[in-house]
């Protein structure tokens, strides 16, 4: 009985060991996991990539009085970091982390929030959106964004100079929603239905230019790819020693990985 009784209790005990952070067990392993390395040494905190994110996605442009409410689908953070006269800033690239295990999928309650098994991305169907902000509470990133008013995508003085034709392929959102970063996935789905079309898998190259703020970083901070592809540079950086997640502990597993400064 006593042998029985070990045997069964380390069973036990091997089935709840955590698995490693960046692993997926092969037979829940979707046909992409579409990750974006960040590295910190690059990010010289420009904020083209917030920029080029609000005029490709049809953001529109906060005054000073409405920053509370502010939509960001990627923004940097900057902190500052040491004592005087040694002081240095640190910085924060945050887009959404489109975690495997993502919370913001688990307390929707109309299923406006979901989970792409294929790709791994964490999408909103905008029309089942009842705006109850379930999913801005259960984000421990602060990645989702509640539209608190009409959005604007042109009336605007400012707006109208700087982006007087909204982006016609992506999807219009409106008040009372939430909305999000989607890693571009209207031009994800361009690209994959070209390389479908032509019979071919995408390439490294390919998938590295589809998020516009991989495009515009120009600390070249930022990497798109396809984590399942060992050969992808996504894949190369993941294994670096500097690698690592945000708020690792909560085990939701972020796809959006970080490369420390040094």
């Amino acid at each position: 009985f006593l042998k029985l009784t070990a045997v069964a209790g380390a069973a036990l005990a091997a089935s709840i060991v955590p698995k490693p952070t960046l692993a997926i067990p092969s037979k829940n392993k979707p046909k992409h996991r579409y990750t974006m390395v960040i590295d910190l040494a690059g990010c010289i905190g420009c904020e083209a990539c917030t920029v080029a994110c609000k005029v490709e996605h049809n953001l529109p442009i906060t005054s000073p009085k409405e920053l509370a409410r502010r939509i960001q689908w990627t923004e940097v953070s900057f902190k500052e970091k040491g004592e005087y006269p040694y002081v240095k800033i640190g910085l924060n690239p945050r887009p959404c982390m489109h975690c495997e295990n993502p919370p913001c999928v688990t307390v929707c309650p109309v299923g406006a929030t979901y989970q792409d098994k294929d790709r791994g991305l964490v999408l909103q169907r905008y029309e089942r959106c009842i705006g109850c902000r379930y999913c801005a509470l259960a984000c421990p990133y602060s990645a989702r964004y509640f539209n608190w008013s009409k959005p604007d995508y042109g009336g605007r003085l400012m707006e109208e100079a700087l982006n007087p034709d909204p982006h016609p392929q992506v999807k219009k959102r409106y008040q009372g929603i939430i909305e999000k970063c989607t890693f571009c996935v209207e031009r994800l789905d361009r690209l994959e239905a070209k390389a479908e079309k032509e019979g071919r898998p995408l390439t490294d190259e390919e998938l590295h230019l589809v998020c516009t703020c991989v495009n515009t970083c120009m600390g070249r901070a930022r990497h798109f790819g396809d984590l399942n592809d060992p050969n992808s540079t996504v894949s190369k950086l993941a294994r670096s020693g500097r690698a690592f997640h945000l708020m690792e502990d909560l085990g939701t597993e972020p796809k959006v990985i970080y490369l420390r400064e040094a």
